[in-house]
């Protein structure tokens, strides 16, 4: 295939086929160059190509589907498997399953800098390399974290300065 009937095909087709791959997947450009791709690895051209697009960006999307249901399964089962972040102890008035589900709320940077902190130990400025931050972002990523923390679990708040 010449790269003209190439640029013909995604002209026609990507824009339709993105918004039908929207309905199972975020990714659906992704799915869609990829099914343009697969198309580029066929030995000889299909004699319906429209379909033929369709059914493949289908068959992707479903298989991406799979794996992110399996993923977050496995995930799940680690999950519930593992220990709790926090501890239930008898001078403490936190709640472990509480506070775990309460850290899981938080967005996903905030929570990676807060786990990474004080259960990988890591200093902010490793926090900031491993993340691609300044380290200035990260302190104020983890101290706005532990602060929501606490205020969702209703713990008194130190006032900053």
């Amino acid at each position: 295939m010449d790269s003209q009937t190439l640029g013909e095909l995604i002209d026609e087709y990507a824009q339709p086929l993105e918004l039908y791959a929207r309905q199972w997947s975020d990714d659906a450009a992704d799915l869609v160059q990829t099914a343009f791709l697969k198309l580029l690895e066929e030995p000889t051209f299909p004699s319906n190509v429209k379909p033929w697009l369709y059914r493949v960006v289908r068959n992707l999307a479903f298989s991406s589907l799979r794996s992110t249901v399996r993923r977050r399964n496995r995930e799940m089962r680690h999950f519930e498997q593992s220990e709790n972040w926090f501890e239930h102890g008898v001078d403490s008035e936190l709640d472990g399953e509480k506070a775990t589900t309460v850290l899981l709320e938080l967005d996903s940077r905030t929570r990676e800098v807060i786990v990474a902190h004080l259960w990988g130990t890591l200093t902010f400025e490793e926090i900031a390399e491993l993340t691609h931050s300044s380290s200035s972002t990260v302190h104020r990523r983890y101290q706005n974290g532990i602060q929501q923390l606490r205020k969702k679990l209703g713990l008194s708040c130190p006032t900053t300065e």
